[in-house]
């Protein structure tokens, strides 16, 4: 099934949107809570933020990359939003009998570094992730989605590691650190990935069934400000 010549956008499609945006926000706010699990660390936001890349995939392996390009710059706006409108409720001083501020700032007030170093990660991790998923289906002729997914999701995860960890916490952890914390984060959010993949694959096929779309990325610009092309 080829993309039909129309620029409507479905109704799945908006939902896919919402839900992405929902997964952003809130994995920031849950950034803040530390968790551990057996010798594993990490923090609230790896509960939800591997979700983003799964609907990341779903996206483009239904409608090709150049909706999954819109799906990102959608989310990092909507995610730019509420930390910047955190940030300004943060720093605006709390009514006299307001005695929560140190639990706000710790939630909202979020360290412009950690904010630049989060936003600049997202988007690099999010559009290799759409790109290797794209180039992966017109090679393998939309076949092995389940690798696809997966090897996205590695390349994804890993570009994002690699960026976050050393813009956000250069000189305050130690540089031996950095490559056991981009590991885990890795092979954690992969492993997400793979335990969800029944679901995926069940939602990628009714959706394409539903909107009668399976396109292919034939003669495209992977240009990430191209947003005018959907």
């Amino acid at each position: 099934m080829e993309k039909k010549d129309n620029q409507k956008v479905s109704v799945l499609f908006m939902l896919f949107c919402t839900l992405f945006c929902v997964c952003l926000i809130t994995a920031n706010a849950l950034e803040t809570k530390q968790i551990s699990f057996g010798i594993a660390n990490f923090t609230g936001g790896l509960l939800v933020f591997p979700v983003s890349y799964i609907i990341n995939d779903v996206v483009c392996e239904v409608w090709g990359y150049r909706r999954a390009r819109l799906l990102i710059w959608m989310g990092f706006i909507m995610n730019f939003f509420f930390v910047a409108m955190g940030a300004l409720a943060d720093v605006i001083p709390g009514a006299p009998y307001w005695d929560r501020n140190e639990a706000f700032h710790s939630i909202f007030g979020l360290a412009p570094r950690i904010a630049a170093a989060s936003f600049v990660a997202f988007l690099a991790g999010s559009f290799i992730n759409a790109y290797v998923m794209s180039r992966m289906k017109l090679s393998s002729e939309g076949k092995y989605f389940s690798v696809r997914a997966v090897l996205s999701t590695v390349f994804g995860e890993l570009t994002d590691s690699i960026i976050f960890f050393p813009l956000a916490f250069s000189f305050i952890l130690p540089w031996e650190e950095m490559p056991s914390l981009v590991i885990t984060q890795v092979i954690l959010k992969t492993l997400y990935e793979v335990l969800a993949l029944p679901i995926t694959k069940r939602v990628v096929k009714y959706t394409k069934e539903h909107d009668h779309e399976d396109v292919f990325d034939r003669d495209i610009s992977y240009n990430i400000f191209n947003i005018k092309k959907i």
